[in-house]
């Protein structure tokens, strides 16, 4: 889309800019972020946003250090395990009959923080048997279309968020394009940010005016109700500055453990490491950097994994890498990773401020959707780069099979599958089972022509350069 050379260190742009690349990339994974406790509470379970951003924040800035300040990425809240707390929140048998949600919650994050440490064991087979032998298990032809799940999956919410004011949804849109293609210097490196804020304004006015949205939660004649186009209701409630609630209740916050509810989210795990590689496929693709093997990919899992634990011992959801932030890092081509490590540190800044939080809350969804559409399409735009770029051979009838099985895995299970494990149910979310499926049948089948860090044609995607 555009063709100015990457920038690898912000600082030659100067902090006031470098400044503005942070806020960017704090508001591509915002949205995202404090959409998955918007989404828990509505199963029931108090999971706090400002929790959510302050360990988004931290973990992000422990990943960095874990990755030896060399990865451009951000960790926000994992939609994986969204089913995970849906199962829990319906648990009545047992200790869990009259049991009160706000310890649902703690022994749900008590599931995540074994599901956190299982990435550090997979990080522990992998400095054991070297990254070449796990990779020859992931090669561009199960990890490209992996990839392109990644962002199809999202595509449904970008749809969903855009169709309750469409108008507003294409004047983020067109605002992202015009400055991406013809902004010049600075213009030309935030267009998300230029996107959510410009259509923000135009949303506040129009609001002024009388401008609806429609709200397809309620139903009326049309299946919709229209409701005023931004809510600022709860922004007058809030107070400017707050402490998260597990520093206010430790007790009632930190994690429990329990047989039943590890069972129901730490296989989750499985899939959500399967995203991780994934995301740092799609991350290395972007930059042109081997990020798999220099810092390593179980320095990734480790810093993703204890991010994740340490999230969840203090009542907070589990993070993952943002495919959000890949897609800002394609539309900026800045990859310094100094510029997502301010965005961590807004996110903890901004996680005292209860206000604040309900601001950005009352943004009109809209305004994500048409952000998300372009987002979202970057991501699968990477997997289908991937398997051009390396070349994987389409009228070889093994590699045909194994892109096949993925992409139908992956959009056909909309809603996972679930089977029951010790009377708790798990559910194995779509990208899981895509995911499973590509990588056993690139095992199995014979014809496997695949070398991570030999084939020339098989690793352009890693940023080796030949």
């Amino acid at each position: 889309m555009n063709h100015q050379e990457p920038i690898r260190d912000a600082r030659a742009l100067g902090l006031p800019k470098m400044l503005v690349l942070g806020l960017q990339h704090m508001f591509a994974m915002f949205g995202a972020t404090v959409l998955v406790p918007i989404l828990v509470n509505n199963y029931g379970l108090p999971l706090s946003i400002q929790t959510t951003l302050f360990f988004a924040g931290i973990g992000t800035l422990f990943f960095h250090v874990c990755t030896r300040l060399k990865v451009p990425a951000f960790l926000g809240s994992s939609f994986a395990f969204l089913g995970g707390f849906e199962a829990v929140s319906k648990l009545d048998s047992g200790k869990y009959a009259a049991m009160e949600a706000p310890e649902k919650l703690q022994y749900a994050c008590g599931g995540m923080v074994v599901a956190g440490l299982l990435y550090v064991l997979l990080a522990g087979v992998i400095k054991l048997v070297g990254v070449k032998k796990v990779m020859r298990f992931l090669p561009p032809v199960v990890t490209g279309p992996i990839i392109i799940l990644i962002g199809l999956n999202l595509a449904p919410s970008a749809v969903n968020n855009a169709k309750t004011c469409w108008w507003l949804a294409l004047v983020a849109m067109a605002i992202i394009v015009a400055a991406n293609i013809w902004g010049k210097g600075m213009i030309k490196i935030i267009p998300i940010l230029l996107g959510v804020v410009g259509s923000y304004v135009v949303a506040v006015i129009a609001n002024a005016f009388g401008a609806t949205a429609w709200d397809y939660s309620s139903a009326g004649a049309l299946g919709r109700l229209a409701v005023p186009l931004i809510d600022f209701t709860t922004v007058a409630a809030a107070s400017p500055i707050g402490l998260q609630p597990f520093l206010t209740d430790f007790g009632g916050s930190i994690a429990k453990f329990d047989l039943t509810s590890i069972l129901v989210m730490a296989p989750i795990a499985i899939a959500a490491m399967m995203e991780h590689i994934g995301d740092m496929s799609a991350i290395s693709a972007t930059v042109g950097e081997n990020f798999i093997e220099d810092p390593g990919l179980h320095r990734t899992l480790i810093g993703d994994g204890v991010a994740t634990a340490l999230s969840a011992v203090f009542g907070g959801p589990a993070n993952t890498t943002y495919g959000e932030n890949t897609g800002v890092l394609v539309l900026s081509r800045v990859y310094d990773p100094k510029v997502i490590r301010l965005a961590a540190i807004y996110a903890v800044a901004l996680s005292f401020s209860p206000m604040f939080a309900a601001v950005v809350n009352a943004m009109p969804a809209a305004i994500v959707g048409g952000v998300s559409f372009i987002l979202y399409g970057m991501i699968s735009a990477i997997g289908v780069r991937n398997i051009v770029e390396n070349r994987v051979d389409f009228t070889n009838s093994r590699n045909l099979i194994i892109a096949a099985v993925i992409l139908v895995c992956g959009l056909g299970f909309t809603g996972g599958l679930t089977f029951e494990v010790g009377g708790a149910s798990i559910t194995l979310t779509a990208l899981a089972i895509a995911a499973i499926a590509g990588i056993a049948l690139n095992a199995v089948l014979p014809g496997k022509d695949y070398e991570f860090g030999v084939n020339e044609s098989g690793d352009q995607n890693r940023g080796i350069h030949h």
